[in-house]
């Protein structure tokens, strides 16, 4: 027991050292990077803000890379100052000595879903909010409810504010809408309920359409105009609708299968944010995973040579797990592989993989 605290601590250090390097590189490299986008005209302050809240979510985006180092930077210590060959001579074999960082990395995994998930959704959510604020540009275009589906689109002179009950995957296609009309200084002037509406290039194609014109009248009744087609201009387009749905890092992890309900209830499929949900389960696997290969091939003692050449390989294999599952994650978000295949099968192959190469070396 007292090992294996001893190499968690060992662990937990290098970890640290390996964060602490992360975050002075990155964080100059974006401070740049905000500068560029939103200029420098307001000031260093604004600058610093929109960093320091995109900086948690790119550390929990490289958290497996983290591991991966900090567990070479373990065992290479360890072997450079003969403590391994202690530890093996002891009676313990290289899977034994690596459960400690794979116990850690498990924890961390989870501590990680837990706890810094919803940090980072939250820093997200804010740092898109100030980049559109800083930038002038329109905040989210679409909104779910319970309600249905809202959509906001305007012009200089006019704003219209969309209600569906129901709607196809990429919200293109309505069914039970309503448009609220309203000038740019609030005051509400129409609205138009139809039985569908379909987004073509530049207007709303509506069906069974009804329009009440509110605008100094007292009855709008009176004045209710039924039109079997009508076409009302839009702003918006496809790719406009797709991208303000948000990604799904920006919703905390224990509002999110709340969320995909109300996305499925309006008619989206809520691909990307089931297959993200699911990878985040899947995390602290990964994390065991990363310990596990770079264990796999840092465990020798230096005198043996080759220490380059298995650093660079473990390396290798950890970016290869990484860009894998990040592919595996795109063709489950386009619907070409089962979500449980997607999100589960990389870790636990990488696993069974390095405990494969651990019992092989071991044995030779």
């Amino acid at each position: 027991m007292i090992l294996h605290l001893y190499i968690a601590r060992r662990f937990f250090r290098a970890l640290g050292i390996v964060t602490a390097v992360f975050i002075a590189i990155l964080l100059p490299i974006d401070l740049a990077e905000q500068l560029r986008r939103i200029g420098p005209d307001l000031g260093f302050g604004p600058v610093f803000e929109l960093a320091v809240l995109n900086l948690p979510g790119k550390l929990y985006e490289m958290i497996p890379l983290f591991v991966l180092l900090a567990t070479l930077l373990l065992f290479l210590g360890l072997a450079r100052s003969s403590e391994l060959v202690v530890i093996r001579a002891s009676g313990r074999s290289a899977l034994r000595a690596a459960t400690s960082p794979v116990i850690v990395a498990l924890g961390l995994g989870a501590t990680a879903v837990i706890l810094l998930n919803p940090i980072v959704a939250t820093t997200s959510q804010q740092y898109d909010l100030k980049t559109a604020l800083y930038r002038g540009a329109e905040e989210r275009t679409v909104s779910v409810t319970a309600e249905g589906l809202w959509l906001r689109q305007g012009s200089e002179t006019e704003q219209t504010v969309i209600r569906a009950g129901a709607t196809n995957a990429d919200g293109t296609h309505l069914f039970d809408v309503s448009f609220f009309q309203f000038t740019p200084d609030g005051t509400i002037t129409g609205r138009l309920n139809a039985a569908e509406a379909r987004l073509i290039d530049g207007a709303w194609d509506l069906r069974d359409a009804r329009q009440w014109l509110l605008a100094d009248t007292q009855n709008p009744e009176a004045n209710v105009t039924v039109m079997p087609e009508f076409s009302l201009p839009s702003t918006l387009t496809r790719d406009q609708i797709r991208d303000s749905f948000g990604k799904p890092e920006t919703v905390p992890i224990y509002q999110l299968p709340g969320f995909i309900d109300q996305l499925n209830q309006a008619g989206f499929g809520a691909l990307q944010h089931r297959v993200w949900l699911q990878m985040e389960l899947s995390s602290p696997l990964m994390l065991a995973a990363m310990v596990l290969i770079a264990a796999g091939l840092s465990m020798r003692h230096t005198r043996s040579g080759k220490t380059g050449i298995m650093v660079l390989a473990a390396i290798l294999l950890g970016f290869s797990l990484f860009f894998l599952r990040s592919f595996a994650q795109v063709l489950g978000e386009n619907g070409q592989l089962p979500i449980a295949l997607v999100a589960w099968t990389p870790p636990m192959a990488a696993i069974l993989l390095a405990i494969g190469l651990i019992l092989h070396t071991e044995d030779g």
